[in-house]
């Protein structure tokens, strides 16, 4: 039998994560896994605040990661998916080779988000982001060169903006630094989340700017929506993720944000061939709610979407991986952070943790979140399984239903 070429692109947490899952999961001999980045080494993106305040970051080469795993690694930018001609067209980054296309079998759709300048005027031009690594080690470069009391402004209350202020602050005391926020601030915290963050803002002399819309961002400043300038000699944007554009090219069925819809097992619900992973998927949670954009939400995905995978190559039964949240892990510096505790649809509850010991804790969930991209079966043992037959629900999906049911039953 032909090997089952599986194709795997974006190496984030849940690309590097369900690729190297699919290689303990399946026997070598049967399938060949390619996993296509542009980048040689894996990004830690849930510390990109850390590598903006000028901290180095653990080098953690692929080289290294998916050693004697039978990935392979290919550097290079996918510029568009076929989906049915079931190709991936690619350029490699070095420019000392043709571009190409990948065949495949089965597609895992990992190409993850970027920063959202939300049609705002001037933020393209003049606004600073730290979704991606190049734009953090551009902003770290930038500040580096601020003097003495010259402004920072981070637009954006959620989880990156605090991060980002609190950690710019604490590393430059220096710099007067302000957040502007379109509601309270922390206002999705419990009392106890909401009191800790205005104590820290205070103790390192964030100005917080509150029910505050930016409209506009130029060189020097911003405005919001009242008509209000705000000095800025840097303004970092953190309002929010926008998915990769070449998902809503591909024929795939996406939603008004462009994100790929998916059954419970993070197929294509258009395309059973495909599956999509982490932010570039649009998943139902508990509640019936739509899972947001974060690395708690993206490793379960990718732990599903592997399973599924194999399950349904080797004639085993589908396992069903829980997705739902327990915290909302917030550092707020070095020596600071917050864990804020929600329901399993993500509403803050009355319990927290606070000060060092919340640092603590968010330090060892990024370790931890690293080391699982690395040992993506969490520890237990592998036991790769032969691929017995093609998936039968390729040919039948694309005329039934793929809801969970029927997507059990026909595997």
């Amino acid at each position: 039998m032909q090997q089952h070429r599986i194709v795997v692109i974006g190496a984030g947490y849940t690309g590097a994560i369900a690729a190297g899952r699919l290689a303990k999961r399946l026997r070598r001999e049967d399938v060949a896994i390619t996993l296509v980045n542009p980048e040689p080494d894996f990004v830690e993106r849930i510390r990109m605040h850390q590598l903006t305040a000028g901290q180095d970051l653990t080098p953690r080469p692929f080289s290294e990661m998916f050693a004697d795993t039978g990935v392979e690694l290919k550097l290079a930018k996918v510029t568009a998916v076929d989906v049915d001609r079931k190709t991936v067209s690619v350029a490699p980054v070095n420019g000392t080779q043709a571009a190409e296309e990948l065949a495949y079998d089965t597609l895992v759709y990992a190409l993850g988000s970027g920063w959202n300048a939300q049609g705002v005027p001037g933020t393209a031009e003049h606004a600073h982001e730290i979704a991606s690594r190049p734009g953090a080690l551009r902003l770290r470069e930038r500040l580096a060169g601020l003097g003495a009391g010259e402004t920072v402004v981070v637009v954006g209350g959620g989880l990156t903006g605090l991060e980002a202020a609190t950690e710019i602050a604490e590393a430059r005391p220096d710099l007067d630094v302000a957040l502007a926020a379109r509601g309270g601030l922390g206002d999705w915290l419990s009392p106890k989340g909401r009191g800790h963050v205005r104590q820290v803002f205070a103790g390192l002399g964030i100005t917080a700017h509150e029910q505050t819309a930016v409209t506009g961002v130029r060189a020097d400043h911003v405005t919001t929506a009242d008509g209000t300038s705000i000095p800025a000699a840097v303004t970092l944007w953190t309002t929010g993720f926008a998915v990769h554009p070449i998902a809503e090219a591909t024929g795939l069925e996406v939603t008004d944000t462009g994100q790929i819809v998916v059954d419970r097992t993070m197929r294509s619900v258009s395309h059973p061939d495909v599956y999509a992973v982490g932010d570039a998927a649009m998943a139902m949670g508990p509640g019936d709610k739509p899972l947001r954009m974060s690395c708690a939400t993206g490793t379960p995905m990718a732990w599903q979407a592997a399973d599924a995978i194999a399950a349904r190559l080797t004639g085993g039964k589908i396992p069903k991986t829980p997705m739902r949240y327990f915290n909302q892990c917030i550092s707020l510096g070095r020596k600071n952070g917050l864990i804020q505790y929600v329901t399993a649809d993500d509403r803050s509850v009355k319990a927290a943790l606070t000060g060092r010991f919340a640092a603590v804790y968010k330090e060892l969930v990024c370790k931890g979140a690293a080391w699982g991209v690395t040992h993506p079966l969490l520890g237990m043992p592998a036991r790769p399984r032969p691929v017995v037959r093609e998936p039968e629900t390729v040919t039948r999906a694309r005329t039934a239903p793929t809801d969970e049911a029927t997507v059990e039953a026909s595997a």
